[in-house]
């Protein structure tokens, strides 16, 4: 791929903001430098949200089944320009091409979800009396501001885009300035299948672009993905300007694995867990907690399974990990094992020094990664690492499995390995996660279902993504209580035009 600047997409119209200061993008697998996107100055920002606000006013009147046309369009060329889309993906990102796919292809379910919207957006009517009747109306919010980080650019597009403009609602979409490539291939798409100019918008850069956004009083909502840090300040942002916000948040989550458990699923699904996506995933299962009595049988398979990932270029069909996102990224990811030795882990596998071809000796790598004999006041057992790095954590019993995950700021996700009925039960009613999963690796769920955490994972509104959550999230419910006069139910005549009733 030669190199290639990034456009805006505003009012219907790509632009190149000459008058904007250019951030590299690179190929993560490679270090190359593939391209620039603009950092788009506050001028640009402000045309793009005034876009979406004068088109907001004739796209909530569009019907419902135009609207849902373009959906289906929206479907229809993503599943048609999926595998180039991965590609994409695999180039900035720097997942690896089969992460990747999975990825588009769950974006393309989101996308085919959204199309069941006016199933969701029926109101509740009911009769007070004869003489009364009340209903409750969902309507869109206006414009409505997203932010998406690095590391799932198709599947952040999937919670926000559909959803916000099936429900009716307009959108300024900010792509991570790392991965902006994916988002300029939808662009180009909502453009060729004849989206009204305004209805979405695309801006990029960094975050003095979104401290635009979430300073705008013409954006009525902000959907965000990121880290609890950053989205501790989305949160109280909007709080204070009155917008509604969804924050999905930091995760460490753990994998709790029983004394019964089928070690050959728990091996399988720990290294996908753990791995794939190179661990840069809010779903990854960071954290390894094993009963005491199976420790070391669970130590010994996790190291001889992890030593046998291949990882590379992420384009490579061959392998199964790519890098991580950047250099900075890189050495977050190594300061936090070197940190794990100071207090007192295990370097059980060291993947400081990858082996690589040539070609990728400039690429970020962190070669898969196991600190064994961690305790739960570790650094590493409590905070969000981001990268192929295992923690392995000894408990007594289930019981103190449970209780060292509840003891974690975050609630995003957490699984049981079991064969055991009682200890899947009593882990999925005490265990604080928002999405918890019995002999799965990555609880993720499915797109009718909605995907989000709890405590730290989950700020703002609390409301989460995918599904019925997410059309409640881009609509507001107006209540309405209509009484009749002169009117009585089961009482009149319609004459024969249909039209009066006498």
């Amino acid at each position: 791929m030669g190199s290639m600047k990034a456009r805006n997409y505003i009012k219907g119209e790509f632009r190149e903001e000459n008058d904007a200061q250019y951030l590299p993008i690179y190929n993560p697998s490679t270090g190359e430098l593939i391209g620039e996107v603009p950092n788009t100055p506050d001028k640009a920002v402000e045309k793009a949200i005034s876009a979406a606000r004068e088109a907001f006013k004739e796209w909530r009147k569009v019907s419902m089944g135009r609207k849902m046309e373009y959906l289906f369009k929206l479907h229809d060329e993503l599943s048609a320009q999926k595998e180039d889309l991965a590609q994409l993906i695999a180039t900035d990102q720097g997942k690896n091409i089969h992460d990747a796919r999975g990825e588009m292809a769950r974006a393309i379910q989101l996308t085919e979800t959204a199309c069941a919207i006016p199933m969701m957006m029926r109101g509740d009517k009911i009769a007070v009396n004869e003489d009364i009747d009340g209903e409750v109306i969902r309507e869109p919010l206006g414009v409505v501001g997203a932010l998406a980080p690095f590391n799932f650019p198709a599947l952040v597009y999937g919670w926000f885009v559909p959803f916000a403009l099936g429900t009716g609602n307009t959108i300024v979409f900010k792509p991570s300035e790392q991965s902006p490539l994916f988002m300029q291939k939808v662009a180009e798409i909502l453009d060729k299948i004849g989206l009204p100019p305004g209805v979405f918008n695309l801006i990029n850069g960094d975050g003095s672009v979104a401290k635009h956004m979430l300073e705008s009083p013409d954006i009525k909502a902000v959907a965000f993905v990121g880290s609890t840090a950053v989205g501790k300040i989305i949160a109280e942002k909007c709080a204070q300007t009155l917008k509604r916000s969804m924050v999905l948040a930091g995760a460490k989550n753990t994998l709790l694995v029983a004394e019964d458990a089928n070690l050959d699923g728990f091996i399988e699904n720990f290294i996908n867990s753990c791995y794939g996506s190179a661990g840069q995933r809010c779903m990854a299962g960071a954290n390894v907690a094993v009963v005491e009595s199976i420790y070391d049988e669970v130590k010994e398979r996790m190291i001889a399974a992890a030593k046998e990932i291949k990882y590379g270029d992420a384009r490579d069909e061959s392998l199964f990990m790519g890098p991580v996102i950047s250099q900075k990224a890189k050495e977050r990811i190594l300061y936090y094992i070197e940190k794990g030795i100071q207090e007192g882990a295990n370097l059980a596998l060291d993947g400081r020094k990858p082996e690589l071809p040539e070609k990728n000796k400039n690429g970020y790598f962190v070669a898969p990664t196991i600190l064994s004999e961690v305790t739960p006041e570790m650094t590493v057992a409590k905070e969000e690492i981001f990268g192929p790095v295992a923690t392995l954590l000894k408990v007594a019993n289930v019981e103190a499995g449970i209780e060292f995950m509840n003891s974690s700021e975050y609630g995003n996700g957490g699984t049981i390995f079991t064969e055991s009925g009682y200890y899947a039960q009593k882990f999925l009613r005490e265990m604080e996660g928002g999405m918890i999963g019995v002999n799965v690796g990555v609880p993720a769920p499915m797109p009718y279902l909605p995907f989000g955490g709890t405590k730290a994972s989950l700020l703002g509104s609390q409301i989460k993504c995918q599904g019925q959550d997410a059309v409640d999230f881009f609509t507001k419910r107006k209540v309405c209580t209509i009484r009749y006069y002169g009117i009585k139910r089961g009482m009149g005549t319609i004459d024969s035009s249909c039209t009066t009733l006498k």
